[in-house]
C-alpha cells in the first residue's frame, strides 16, 4: 500500500460515458488509532443490489457486497495516516484522504467526465482542500440515500477493517481487530497498561492526556 496517497484501484475496464456521478465516503474518524480512509465510486450499469449505509450492513453482508462493488464500478481508496492527522487535524486529513480517492478515480474515468462528487456529510472537501477541482455537495447521512456514496462507505470501511486486523498483529494487546482503533473500554485500558504505539494518534485527546500522565 502506498504511504500518504491513494491505496489501490479499479473499473470494469469497460468505456466511460461523460457526465458522471462520484460517491465519497471516509472510515476512521472517530478512532483512537490508524488511518482514515476515503473511498471514491463510480456505480457501473449494473451495480449491486442491496447497497446501504455500511453500518447497517452486516460484516457477512458487506463481505459479499465489497468485491461486487470492486467487479462492475469504478473506484479507489485515499488514506491518510496517522501522522497527517496528527500533524494536520483529523477533519483536514479526512478532506485530503476524500481528495486523493477522487483524484485517483477522475484519472481512471477521465477528469473531464465527472459531473458531481456526491460527500457524505455536511461538509466537503472544496475550497477546504487545495487539491480539490471537482463540482461538490455534500449529502447529510448520503451512505443511506445514495447507493454511490452506500458503496463508497462499504469500500472504505472494508478497507480500514483489514488494515486494523493487521496492524493488530503487530500490536496484539488493543484488540483492534475487534474494535477498529475506537475508543472501547477494552481499548482504553490496554491504552494505560501499555501505553501508545506509532500507530495511535497523539492528537486525540485519550492518548495526548495518557502521554502527559507518564511524563
Amino acid at each position: 500500500m502506498p504511504a500518504n496517497g491513494a491505496a489501490v484501484s479499479g473499473g470494469n475496464g469497460r468505456l466511460v460515458p461523460s457526465g458522471l456521478i462520484v460517491g465519497v465516503d471516509e472510515a476512521g474518524r472517530g478512532p483512537l488509532a490508524g488511518p482514515v480512509v476515503a473511498a471514491a465510486v463510480v456505480l457501473g450499469q449494473q451495480p449491486p443490489q442491496g447497497l446501504a449505509d455500511s453500518k447497517a450492513l452486516s460484516a457477512a453482508r458487506r463481505a459479499r457486497l465489497e468485491p461486487a462493488i470492486r467487479e462492475t464500478c469504478h473506484w479507489a481508496l485515499g488514506i491518510a495516516e496517522v501522522e497527517e492527522i496528527d500533524r494536520l487535524n483529523i477533519f483536514a486529513a479526512t478532506m485530503l484522504a476524500m481528495t486523493r480517492a477522487v483524484a485517483a478515480v477522475a484519472a481512471k474515468v477521465g477528469e473531464g467526465k465527472i459531473e458531481m462528487v456526491l460527500v457524505d456529510g455536511n461538509l466537503t472537501p472544496a475550497r477546504r482542500c487545495a487539491d480539490w477541482v471537482w463540482p461538490a455537495r455534500a449529502i447529510v447521512k448520503g451512505d443511506a440515500t445514495e447507493p454511490c456514496i452506500s458503496a463508497a462507505s462499504i469500500l472504505a470501511k472494508e478497507h480500514r477493517d483489514r488494515l486494523m486486523r493487521a496492524a493488530a498483529g503487530q500490536f496484539p494487546h488493543y484488540g483492534w481487530e475487534r474494535n477498529a482503533g475506537y475508543g472501547t473500554a477494552e481499548h482504553l485500558a490496554a491504552l494505560r497498561q501499555h501505553g501508545a504505539t506509532a500507530f495511535h494518534r497523539r492528537s486525540f485527546a485519550p492518548v495526548a492526556q495518557l502521554e502527559q500522565i507518564d511524563r
